[in-house]
């Protein structure tokens, strides 16, 4: 977790690097979000025009950012991938901090959320990662290893 949210080209090389590691299966970005058009307010419905809402390129696919990426959230498959995060974020967060924790911060059993937009034999991949106000589903990056 960066102290910054962080720029849509910064956020690339960030995710692209950590795309790299072996030992991760999923990987999640969180921030405020960045809606095409002004949900409240007096100039609401009109366009909202934003720098940070941009298409990036990680891992040969292109994600359109929703949000402003503030928090990458990971799962590993066991805790030796986790040094190999630390010595990567050490090397690239060299101009302001970052706080690498850990814990369980993913859904790892289905949710009912999960069942109403997977069904019952969805994927374990797809677990948590459904968002019940958004209409369009996660980027799945399938990593070749």
């Amino acid at each position: 977790m960066p102290t910054r949210m962080l720029k849509p080209e910064t956020a690339e090389r960030l995710l692209n690097m950590l795309a790299g590691i072996a030992g991760i299966r999923r990987m999640m970005i969180h921030g405020p979000g960045l809606p095409k058009l002004v949900p409240y307010g007096p100039a609401r419905g009109s366009p909202n025009p934003h720098s940070d809402r941009k298409a990036i390129r990680v891992a040969d696919a292109e994600i359109a950012l929703r949000v402003q990426v503030g928090m990458v959230i990971l799962e590993v498959e066991d805790a030796s991938a986790i040094e190999e995060i630390r010595s990567l974020c050490d090397a690239f967060f060299t101009k302001f901090p970052y706080q690498l924790q850990e814990g369980r911060f993913m859904k790892t059993a289905p949710t009912l959320v999960d069942y109403a937009k997977y069904g019952p034999d969805a994927d374990t991949t797809l677990i948590g990662l459904a968002d019940p106000r958004n209409g369009e589903g996660p980027v799945i990056i399938r990593m070749e290893r």
